[in-house]
């Protein structure tokens, strides 16, 4: 061998050794990573905040129930009142950004965690290509909104499936449970993509990020999850609204001495309505005694609240394959589960075909305003609102290995702290910069204090309702609020968390202070600080 190629073998060498050294000076070390928690993220849509059973409902949801019970409740945690901007800050910790945005799955992914997304996807416009799931996210299996549950008659979904970036036929699609049923087959993938990762590597710890579809119109499910819930409703939502108010003070989420306003009717001037079936249509957006609906009102009527607790209830029952996978793997004690809704229940009128029951495939219904404000006790109005009813879903964190003791937490939280928290449980840092440019500061704070048992500091402000014509906007205790583009409502939380008394009369200096504070803030977001 000359001298030259001996040289040249050495000076190959240092240079691989330099890049090791480098790759590795980056990552997490092994023995880091085994310490770290698994993540999982679940997320309902249009899913009320007394939907769950340890939120006051009569749907069974043992395997919700179970991580509550030995975890940490939220009584209020607030999103973004309507499905895209829900998402959009979620996964950004963003209320609103621009090109510099990122997506915690592809931070997580830097850090050493393998990660899956497989569910619903859905964002707003500011949102950038990167941070979608197919740029951000390990494996994926998604859709855009709008999809049914069951493949409908005509053999096509309204929008496509994707693994990755590739485009899935209905064939390619594999379903474990047939028919095919969308929430299910959101779960195989899911697991799919988890036993996938555990072969791979037995030390990396990974990030699920799990958006069911689930309680959205068309109100959709299998019939043996219908037939537990068909003729439970008779009674009515009169008498279900105040059985959940009860449960929720039995369960310390509310004090006894809390009172319910009366149930909403749809007042929202901004959310049409299909034509035909004028007569029916008409009632739709009302509220409505029970005991003064016909029989067969309540028959038909005990059918669509049936329908929405088996979608409900199928849901639970896949997150109880997925916290099954954990104990099995032994990954359980040690996998972090967080669980929230994107929005308040809808009671917005979608209904295709008032001749089809929900239920099949064939059936396209939603929710009316009666069982959509049973949905949201105690609270009134609906999603895209302001108001609690459409913008507080219920929080559960659950984590075997560091929460010891069940709680309920009493402070308010937001989607945005969401992302800070999923960073520290990481041990991943945000980046100062992206391409080159200033990322804009996360709008939320950790939660990671209240896991370990203390209190944090709760930040400035939370804003949600869907637009100007429906905006929230919370300090301390106080919060003001708007429907339909009117006027500000001013709300003491401490003594009234359900919007009972508007304050804006008694305390104008107050109510002045606190739009002035709000437009201070919008327009700090506005220029992406």
């Amino acid at each position: 061998m000359s001298r030259n190629n001996s040289c040249s073998i050495l000076l190959f060498r240092i240079q691989l050794f330099v890049v090791l050294v480098t790759i590795n000076s980056c990552s997490v070390p092994v023995e880091e990573n085994s310490k770290r928690p698994n993540i999982i993220l679940i997320m309902g849509d249009d899913i009320g905040y007394s939907d769950l059973g340890c939120y006051g409902s009569e749907i069974k949801t043992p395997n919700l129930d179970a991580l509550a019970n030995n975890g940490i409740r939220f009584q209020t945690f607030y999103n973004a009142a309507k499905c895209n901007p829900t998402r959009s800050s979620l996964l950004t910790g963003l209320y609103k950004g621009d090109s510099r945005a990122i997506n915690m799955g592809s931070l997580l992914k830097k850090g050493g965690y393998k990660t899956i997304y497989s569910g619903k996807e859905h964002f707003d416009n500011w949102v950038p290509e990167h941070c979608y799931a197919k740029n951000s996210f390990e494996k994926s299996f998604y859709y855009s909104t709008g999809n049914q549950f069951f493949v409908p008659p005509s053999g096509t979904f309204k929008n496509s499936f994707y693994i990755g970036k590739k485009k899935l036929s209905l064939e390619e699609i594999k379903v474990q449970k047939k028919p095919f049923y969308k929430t299910d087959v959101v779960t195989d993938y899911a697991l799919k993509f988890l036993k996938e990762t555990k072969k791979e590597s037995e030390k990396a710890p990974f990030f699920l990020y799990l958006p069911y579809h689930v309680a959205h119109y068309p109100l959709q499910a299998r019939p043996e999850d219908i037939v537990k819930y068909r003729g439970k409703y008779l009674v009515g939502w009169d008498s279900i609204r105040i059985r959940r108010f009860e449960k929720l003070k039995k369960l310390g989420l509310f004090k006894k001495d809390d009172q319910m306003p009366g149930a909403s009717a749809n007042i929202n001037q901004f959310r049409g309505h299909p034509g035909g079936d004028n007569t029916i249509r008409s009632k739709i957006p009302l509220y409505r005694p029970w005991n003064e609906l016909t029989a067969l009102e309540k028959d038909k009527l005990d059918l669509e609240m049936a329908v929405f607790a088996a979608m409900i209830d199928r849901m639970d029952q896949s997150i109880g394959r997925i916290v099954n996978w954990l104990e099995e793997t032994g990954v359980y004690e040690n996998t972090i589960i967080m669980y929230l809704s994107d929005n308040g229940s809808c009671p917005y009128d979608s209904n295709a075909d008032f001749s089809k029951d929900p239920g099949p495939a064939d059936s396209w219904r939603t929710l009316g305003a009666g069982w959509a404000t049973t949905s949201n006790t105690p609270f009134k109005y609906f999603k895209q609102f302001g108001h609690e009813g459409g913008c507080n879903t219920h929080f559960i964190m659950h984590w075997p290995a560091k929460i010891k003791k069940a709680s309920i937490y009493e402070k308010p939280g937001h989607i945005t702290d969401v992302f800070p928290t999923i960073l520290d449980l990481a041990q991943v840092e945000y980046p100062e910069n992206v391409n080159g440019k200033n990322t804009i500061p996360l709008h939320g704070k950790s939660l990671y204090p209240i896991i370990e048992g203390n209190d944090r500091e709760t930040p400035e402000y939370f804003i949600s309702g869907y637009s100007e014509r429906f905006r929230m906007y919370r300090e301390g205790n106080w919060k003001i609020v708007k429907a339909n583009n009117k006027k500000w409502e001013l709300y003491d939380m401490s003594v009234d968390r359900t919007e009972i008394n508007n304050l804006s009369k008694e305390y104008p200096e107050k109510l002045l202070k606190m739009k002035r504070n709000y437009k201070k803030s919008k327009e700090k977001l506005d220029r992406l600080e």
